[in-house]
């Protein structure tokens, strides 16, 4: 059947020769069937299906049928030049309304938060001089960086659940087992540096795709909402944590300390940065394996049968198992991925900084995971501009108390990115329908006009 429809319009262009409203690659076809088209009745011996033929034996008069191959050609030359130019124009109008979200949202977020500081007797616009003027210094801006590629792994872990229309809530408790546990193994198993840096990397991995499985399962056989499980997996998770870390189990206490850690790795575990300055320090080197992260999410849903069924299965469960899609197997698979990426999220700080696991590691990435996820509409490039702006909030706003602000402002701020990106986003979407809408109203009016024009005799 499949060969059948798809060789039926190829009969009509040759037959009809080609029309003019056609796009894309299919001028060229119309003109190889037109030419085609003068040696077929050799072929199938019937004249009628021969319009070269049909001059000489009509005796039709010049600019006849005879005319139309190359009065067609034209037409679809055209045609193709029109079809390529709409190709251009959708693709920036998909462009621009992708960016109007996030832009609309961060200028709602802007004003709602200079609204606050009015009310509160406070200069609107000073804060936001103050932080720009502190990131401009290069030690600041390698912290941002640094700080953005964390969050940048929280956030492809929460974009994979998200294309799954999956609400992956407990990255942040992901993240803080896969961290203890990679550093767990890295202080206490001796292995020259790039086998142990890579079994620290594995470990985190599978702990983080492990605890996320565990709400795959759940969905999978039992019916339970991820969002439900993932939140108790949270609470579990920091309990877990603080158990497994006291001096009885697998901690460390320092002397002269009151903070609990999981052990040194040992400097060849130590994952090498990029030295900007002695000033500005380094940069660390796992910001570069998120970056490979990133690439790898976009050729896997974007280019792979694997991604497409992932995308499918997110849009329509039942649409996509009538196709032979396994629909809970894709869940489970996804949640499993998801969690491997948020065991990465702990290993710039990890490898790069810290060198160890303590009750003092940074909490809360998972959840401005979901603000950036958001923000970056689940596209890896959206996701890093989002990434680095949260981080900017993060670290310029330290500048804030020291001149007379709050640094809870930057806060606030991002809690009013997050209403403001659901509130821009089906605005644009909504735009965006009624838009397309009047579009194909105007096509089809178009080609009405076009086939009466045709059908009216000469």
């Amino acid at each position: 059947m499949k060969n059948t429809d798809e060789a039926e319009p190829m009969n009509g262009d040759a037959k009809n020769g080609g029309s003019a409203g056609t796009t894309g690659d299919a001028p060229d076809k119309s003109g190889d069937g037109l030419n085609e088209s003068g040696r077929t009745p050799t072929k199938s011996g019937s004249p009628a299906d021969s319009p070269a033929d049909s001059p000489a034996k009509s005796g039709s008069p010049a600019g006849s049928p005879a005319d139309s191959p190359a009065k067609t050609s034209s037409a679809a030359g055209s045609a193709a030049k029109s079809g390529g130019s709409a190709g251009k124009r959708f693709s920036r109008d998909r462009l621009l309304l992708a960016v109007a979200g996030p832009v609309l949202a961060l200028v709602v977020a802007v004003l709602l938060t200079s609204g606050v500081l009015l009310a509160s007797g406070k200069s609107p616009f000073e804060p936001y001089q103050l932080m720009l003027e502190y990131a401009g210094n290069a030690d600041i801006q390698v912290l941002i960086v640094n700080q953005a590629s964390s969050y940048y792994l929280a956030a492809l872990a929460v974009a994979i659940g998200f294309r799954m229309n999956l609400f992956n809530i407990g990255v942040d408790g992901q993240y803080r087992v896969a961290a203890m546990a990679a550093a767990l193994v890295g202080a206490n198993v001796d292995l020259p540096g790039p086998l142990s840096i890579a079994l620290i990397v594995i470990v985190a991995m599978l702990v983080g795709a492990f605890w996320a499985g565990i709400a795959g399962i759940l969905k999978t056989t039992r019916g339970v909402s991820e969002v439900v499980s993932t939140i108790m997996l949270n609470a579990i998770a920091t309990s877990l944590i603080a158990y497994l870390i006291l001096p009885e189990q697998f901690g460390v206490q320092p002397k002269g300390s009151n903070n609990l850690t999981t052990g040194d790795l040992p400097e060849s575990s130590w994952f090498p940065g990029l030295h900007v300055s002695d000033v500005a320090g380094d940069i660390y080197g796992f910001v570069f394996v998120a970056i490979g992260c990133g690439v790898a999410y976009s050729l896997v849903l974007g280019r792979t049968r694997f991604g497409f069924d992932l995308r499918a299965t997110g849009a329509s469960e039942s649409a996509a198992a009538a196709s032979g899609v396994d629909a809970k197997r894709m869940v489970l698979t996804s949640m499993l991925i998801s969690g491997a990426v948020a065991g990465l999220a702990g290993m710039p700080v990890l490898l790069g900084d810290s060198h160890t696991y303590s009750l003092n590691f940074q909490t809360g990435i998972g959840f401005t995971g979901i603000t950036i996820a958001l923000l970056g509409r689940n596209n890896a490039v959206g996701i890093a501009f989002g990434a680095l702006l949260i981080a900017f909030l993060d670290k310029a706003s330290q500048t804030l108390d020291y001149n007379g602000y709050e640094k809870e402002i930057a806060t606030i701020m991002q809690g009013l990115i997050v209403i403001s990106v659901v509130v821009s986003y089906e605005t644009v979407r909504r735009y965006a329908l009624r838009r397309q809408q009047r579009k194909v109203g105007e096509e089809l009016a178009a080609a009405a006009r076009t086939t009466t024009r045709e059908e009216v005799p000469a």
